[in-house]
């Protein structure tokens, strides 16, 4: 794993924080999108029960903040993961995918799906984990020799596994991949239909505390670098059609990013009202005093680490063949 030295995420945060000022310059002057640059004023975006997305759905802002420019808001949702609400986008049910892993987006453009991305998040800490039950026997990477884990193919939970194996020197053929959605992983783990479940927040959180789950890798604290973004994605041709619309909605999530990540307390509170998790992995979440930062698509050094990051996810098989970032960015 020479590709990416432990600093480089620490550089890459640092380099892109004028490409984000620059974005959040946008949300000054909602005035300045007008009725032209666009052929619609609904906006279909859709959502699921984590995530900055949903926060902001539930804050009820985020539509009025559009409502200014005339842009009137329709959830579609909810979704179980970024996998089916890019097949919403590309089948024209909705507009904007709900801000989900990079890896999958890929994934679906490699496949032929029309889709380009609007702009990139970057919450940290990251809490994405490997985690095992305590009667499974793994306490280490090294443990998952010979056992089953859950993950949902070509996201996050796929990316980690192959990472953590790598860094252990552990050939994936010796691990059980079983590839499941989240609402399926849950149960099988609490079952013991699986032995181990890689995922990310609040799906681990949850495990922690109802099965007094533990990490065997936690990508904050054992990953070296940074290979998966949360990203935004629409329809090539409805960004064509609509730029100003998109450029509306950029500006318009940056603020709830912004009030996210210096409201910990109130966002947490308003993500475990309707995820109904317990009151333990609220805490825990709010302990973690998450930042929310956004990228354009114009940040180029933002475009150049995601694309280091295809490359080593193509290089270990996890996407099938090369792509390239920038032709697939959004012209807004």
């Amino acid at each position: 794993m020479t590709d990416f030295p432990p600093s480089t995420r620490r550089r890459f945060l640092a380099s892109s924080l004028a490409g984000a000022g620059a974005l959040a310059g946008l949300s000054s002057f909602p005035s300045a999108f007008a009725a032209d640059g666009r052929k619609t004023d609904t906006l279909r975006l859709t959502w699921g029960f984590t995530g900055l997305t949903f926060i902001a759905k539930e804050r009820g802002e985020l539509e009025k903040t559009l409502a200014k420019d005339g842009i009137k808001v329709e959830w579609i949702g909810p979704f179980p993961n970024h996998a089916p609400t890019l097949q919403a986008v590309t089948g024209g049910t909705a507009d904007v995918s709900f801000g989900g892993s990079t890896t999958p987006a890929l994934a679906a453009i490699i496949a032929g799906s029309p889709l380009v991305f609007t702009q990139f998040l970057v919450y940290d800490p990251r809490t994405t984990s490997i985690i095992a039950k305590p009667d499974s026997g793994i306490r280490t990477v090294k443990d998952l020799v010979g056992k089953s884990v859950a993950v949902n193919r070509s996201g996050l939970g796929e990316f980690l596994l192959v990472a953590a194996l790598e860094k252990h020197g552990i050939d994936r053929s010796k691990v059980n991949v079983v590839y499941l959605n989240p609402p399926d992983a849950a149960p099988a783990l609490a079952s013991g239909k699986v032995d181990a479940w890689s995922m990310w927040s609040p799906g681990v959180d949850i495990a922690r505390v109802e099965h007094n789950a533990t990490d065997v890798f936690l990508e904050g604290r054992d990953l070296d670098f940074q290979i998966d973004f949360t990203s935004y994605l629409t329809r090539r041709r409805f960004a064509e059609d609509n730029p100003s619309l998109i450029r509306a909605f950029n500006a318009a999530l940056k603020i709830e990013a912004d009030w996210a990540t210096a409201n910990t307390k109130e966002a947490e509170h308003i993500a475990q009202a309707k995820a109904g998790y317990r009151d333990e992995v609220r805490d825990h979440l709010i302990s973690l005093k998450r930042r929310y930062t956004l990228y354009p698509v114009t940040d180029q050094s933002f475009v150049t680490e995601l694309q280091k990051a295809t490359e080593w996810l193509v290089a270990r098989k996890v996407l099938p063949e090369a792509v390239t970032v920038a032709d697939h960015l959004a012209r807004v």
